[in-house]
């Protein structure tokens, strides 16, 4: 009777520890900030980043974090996750992997408008009512407000905060919206949100390149992304960056799934 007992007990303790935890990848996102992230998991980095999870056998847990400034101190270097998609190639503050796409800013107009345009020095861009996209409180401190700004274009200039009122669903698409509208005549809007609400927006919006690839040394208009880990974590980049690439067919046509415009 007592071996039976213990025998029970041993497999009574096995069924308590179950089988090895499961690999786990932290991720830093936003939860609202469509068509990159959002709480709900629909963002085209949600679906990269449950890509690269399955292909490393690994379950995501979501650190949801508004994109702000300062974020990537406060999140990744503070330890609380291990990797944030949608990075800048290069950036200095972490190791970015591989690029997965490479896009630009745009103008965005209302199609039947049909304006086009020559580019920043264009002499319409005088004249019309633009929307640009900012970051502080200056307005002139994205690469096409500063184009602007290098051309005396102020006056006719309406600033909108990339990270906007967080109390709105997807608060950058406000500029979009507003273009729509008729607000304004034309936005200069950094490439991957002005496609993926081009395609939902009405009446129709019709997107143009800024047809540069930088506008000198220190106003680049074309952005390689990445995702971005710690620079010690040179095992889990090696990894993503594999998968990235066995996978590029399939990241391309999740991009042009989301309207993603490819420089």
């Amino acid at each position: 009777m007592a071996i039976r007992k213990l025998i029970a007990f041993i497999f009574l303790c096995a069924a308590c520890v179950g089988p090895a935890s499961a690999r786990v990848l932290r991720v830093c996102a936003d939860p609202n900030n469509m068509p990159f992230s959002n709480e709900h998991q629909q963002g085209f980095e949600n679906h990269l980043v449950a890509l690269v999870a399955k292909n490393l056998d690994a379950q995501v847990e979501y650190v949801w974090w508004a994109q702000r400034r300062g974020n990537i101190r406060n999140t990744l270097k503070a330890g609380l996750c291990d990797v944030i998609p949608g990075v800048a190639s290069g950036l200095e503050m972490l190791a970015t992997t591989q690029p997965y796409y490479r896009s630009t800013y745009v103008f965005v107009t209302r199609s039947d408008r049909k304006l086009t345009f020559t580019g920043f020095d264009d002499a319409q861009l005088h004249q019309l009512k633009i929307g640009v996209q900012m970051i502080g409180d200056d307005f002139a401190n994205t690469p096409p407000a500063h184009a602007l700004t290098k051309r005396g274009i102020v006056d006719n200039v309406r600033g909108y905060m990339l990270y906007g009122d967080y109390a709105q669903d997807s608060p950058p698409r406000l500029i979009l919206e507003d273009v729509a509208q008729g607000k304004l005549d034309v936005a200069i809007v950094w490439g991957p949100l002005a496609g993926y609400y081009a395609q939902k927006i009405r009446p129709k919006l019709a997107l143009q390149s800024v047809g540069v690839s930088n506008d000198g040394p220190e106003l680049p208009m074309v952005f390689d992304i990445s995702m971005g880990v710690r620079r010690q974590d040179r095992e889990l980049k090696q990894e993503i960056e594999h998968v990235l690439t066995q996978h590029r067919r399939e990241i391309d046509a999740l991009l042009h799934r989301y309207g993603v415009p490819i420089a």
